[in-house]
């Protein structure tokens, strides 16, 4: 397959077209009823949304507004320091979920505009909701001007949403097992049941590992194909996914007041099951599932000082790189706009030459 770089100066992007059966693309379906039970999926995450909003109301009617104030007093300025350089560090992590992905497909893009499109679609999909859609949105128009098709954005979308429950549920698997003392007292299970849930998860994962180191797999789903990266990138996914998730829930670490004595363990692995419950219910940015989440978690923790820190972390974590985002959406428009314009111009001026001629 050529590579992007090689396409000829000027050459128009080529159109999309059908994968074949080795392509690592999605092929397009052809529509079709939806099956019988498609309504369960939307009713239950209506119904998990719902069930948090409910939680979170109770909770919220027993916190001080003066709780809240002085949690925001207590943020000092290293800690916000901290925290913006651990969203740094956690947003340039997620540019490896594309690269990765790219990789798998085969797709020689420059690293500047993966990062953009990693940066953008992921401030933006974590705020408004449903990746799935905003996430290949956004990379689409990013990368469709270099010759990326939507069968190619829609892989590289699924193939970076795998490198996220794969980080997710390593951490989710580690906490449990490493944590269980500690998580036992926050869930009242059995310190022995959550080492064998939190085993469970990870062999799980360890038999995925398994599954594509025999040979190369794929996912089909109707006329949909997709295939699965190798043991090796697999690998690269857990340990990459399973860092980001560590910097994620470090924000939200440092910004907790002082002297709440919870381990980062343990709290990197509820933090991590907040945000698959929050994905689950398609809510914009999982508002509301994760926080009642992380609350009903911490419950024996002061409220007032958790909903601050829960507070600073979405400014933070999904409201600051969400208006960044759409500040280079917006210059990059622009850019394209100016550079269209003087085409066009320079176009008119080659015509004016000739016809005087």
């Amino acid at each position: 397959m050529r590579s992007l770089d090689e396409r000829p100066a000027g050459e128009a992007p080529a159109a999309p077209r059908a994968a074949g059966p080795q392509s690592g693309a999605f092929v397009t379906p052809t529509p079709g009823p939806r099956g019988r039970w498609a309504w369960i999926g939307t009713a239950a995450s209506v119904l998990l949304f719902v069930i948090s909003a409910v939680v979170l109301w109770r909770i919220m009617a027993e916190v001080k507004l003066s709780d809240v104030r002085d949690a925001f007093a207590r943020a000092d300025l290293e800690s916000l320091a901290i925290a913006a350089g651990f969203v740094t560090l956690s947003y340039t992590l997620l540019t490896g979920y594309d690269a990765l992905a790219l990789r798998q497909l085969k797709l020689r893009i420059p690293y500047r505009v993966t990062a953009l499109g990693s940066f953008t679609s992921y401030a933006i999909s974590f705020t408004l909701g449903f990746p799935l859609v905003t996430a290949a949105t956004v990379r689409y128009w990013i990368y469709a001007p270099l010759g990326v098709s939507a069968g190619k954005v829609a892989s590289l979308t699924t193939i970076a949403g795998l490198t996220f429950l794969l980080g997710m549920g390593t951490v989710v698997g580690l906490g449990l097992v490493w944590q269980a003392p500690a998580i036992a007292d926050i869930n009242n299970l059995a310190v022995f049941v959550n080492r064998w849930i939190g085993a469970a998860v990870l062999a799980l994962i360890v038999g995925y590992l398994a599954w594509v180191a025999v040979k190369r797999r794929a996912v089909r789903v109707q006329r949909w194909r997709l295939e699965l990266p190798s043991f090796k990138l697999s690998l690269g996914q857990i340990v990459l996914g399973a860092a980001e998730v560590c910097c994620a829930s470090a924000v939200l670490y440092v910004l907790m007041p002082p002297g709440y004595g919870v381990e980062f363990q343990t709290l990197a692995a509820i933090y991590a099951f907040a945000c698959i419950l929050g994905m689950v219910s398609h809510a914009p940015g999982g508002l509301g599932v994760f926080e009642s989440t992380m609350l009903l978690a911490f419950w024996r923790l002061p409220y007032g000082g958790m909903i601050g820190a829960l507070l600073l972390f979405r400014i933070c974590y999904y409201l600051v790189p969400f208006v960044v985002a759409l500040a280079l959406l917006g210059a990059m428009e622009i850019v394209r706009r100016v550079k269209a314009f003087r085409a066009d111009d320079g176009e008119d001026e080659d015509e004016i030459e000739v016809g005087s001629g």
